[in-house]
């Protein structure tokens, strides 16, 4: 953290903006976790703006920004570019205005965010292979149309908008001792950490980003040369190659850290949240908890504040992270079981299996490939138990029946 000096966004921005969008966003609850402490050895809050009605905090910052535009502006309307959920902020708080909204979606948007962001009313564009080059195109069309283009993260009105966030949640836990947000562009923490410092100085604020899009973690500790990621993150929502030139001074001026975690820990943060706080949270709303999760010593014993910042996430990403969740839990498991191909082998594997306690979820009876020799049969088994523990009990007991088995992850 450097020394503030004067920053493009002020607390009392904050705060009107926090006048401006009341009773037209969802203040919505910051309430205390005691599974995620247990599981954490904190104290751990959650702020949950995957409840907003567009499903993430992006409609505050939205708001703000249109609802500072004239009467010609407006007419005109407005263009944004998004991963999603900008798009959608955007879209619906538009729509409740009156304003015509075009919404630039790179490609390989999930489909339900492109379905959503037109079912919300906005005319829908989908453009370039990544947010930068939807960017390029929006601001085209601007350009060509004589709209308002609206910045996810670079525009201090927008960044304002999503502060009000920070006002909630010192207003509802007044003892924090930390913070914990994502990071993509660095709006929603930059105007977190305006309300925060302003409010309580005392409160440690942290950003968290993939470690495959490190930019905003890179930039803030004068790292350079950061190659660019050509994976594609569980995290989309900040999925972001380049820092914002409003927010990063901010960032600077007013955050303790930026860091970053790994994929695998954000996908079982987002196991966590689903089956301990029963609450969908999208990459970018577990990445906080993924912190938590890989650095549980840098916050045992404090009260963390962690930022759900949306729950948007495509049914078949979630199922799949669901899937692999159990996985490596040890509550699904894939066996490979070779046998004679013999009558009433498969009943005996199973009977094996039953008697271990083992429920079979899929199973896939092969002769013909080629690894399988001749009067031999291999069985793909997809079975439940109840941890790791027990996937290793049913192991031992299908080779004390004299089975071979081989254990794949799923």
């Amino acid at each position: 953290m450097t020394t503030p000096r004067a920053l493009p966004v002020t607390a009392l921005m904050v705060t009107e903006a926090a006048a401006a969008v009341a009773g037209r966003v969802v203040a919505t609850p910051c309430t205390s976790s005691p599974a995620l402490s247990a599981l954490t050895g904190t104290t751990v809050f959650v702020k949950l703006e995957n409840l907003q009605r567009t499903g993430s905090f992006k409609d505050r910052g939205a708001l703000r920004k249109l609802l500072s535009l004239d009467a010609a502006q407006r007419a005109r309307g407005v263009v944004a570019m998004s991963a999603g959920n900008h798009g959608q902020g955007v879209a619906h708080q538009a729509a409740a205005l009156g304003i015509p909204a075009t919404i630039v979606l790179p490609q390989g948007t999930p489909f339900t965010k492109v379905a959503r962001t037109a079912q919300l009313g906005a005319r829908v564009v989908v453009a370039g292979v990544s947010v930068a080059e939807a960017e390029t195109v929006a601001r085209e069309l601007a350009s060509d149309e004589g709209s308002v283009f609206v910045h996810p993260y670079d525009d201090p009105l927008v960044v304002a908008g999503q502060g009000t966030v920070g006002l909630e949640i010192v207003e509802a836990v007044r003892d924090a001792d930390v913070i914990v947000a994502p990071v993509g562009g660095g709006g929603l923490l930059a105007g977190v950490a305006v309300a925060a410092r302003a409010a309580a100085p005392h409160i440690e604020l942290v950003g968290v980003q993939s470690e495959l899009f490190p930019a905003v973690s890179a930039a803030y500790h004068d790292v350079a040369d950061v190659p660019r990621s050509r994976s594609i993150s569980i995290a989309d929502g900040i999925a972001v190659t380049e820092p914002g030139r409003v927010t990063l001074p901010m960032l600077r001026a007013l955050v303790d850290d930026v860091t970053t975690v790994r994929e695998a820990s954000i996908e079982e943060a987002m196991t966590h949240y689903l089956e301990l706080e029963k609450t969908v949270a999208e990459g970018a709303g577990a990445a906080p908890l993924a912190l938590l999760l890989e650095q549980p010593d840098r916050f045992t014993g404090r009260r963390v504040v962690l930022v759900v910042s949306g729950g948007n996430v495509d049914p078949r990403v979630l199922s799949s992270v669901i899937l692999r969740g159990l996985g490596r839990q040890g509550r699904l498991t894939r066996l490979y079981v070779e046998t004679d191909d013999l009558p009433g082998q498969l009943a005996r594997i199973a009977a094996v299996l039953g008697d271990a306690g083992a429920n079979i979820v899929e199973v896939e009876h092969g002769r013909l490939a080629s690894e399988v020799a001749p009067r031999r049969a291999r069985v793909s088994f997809v079975i439940e138990t109840v941890d790791v523990d027990h996937a290793a009990d049913v192991v031992d007991a299908l080779g004390a029946a004299g089975f071979a088995v081989e254990r794949q992850p799923l």
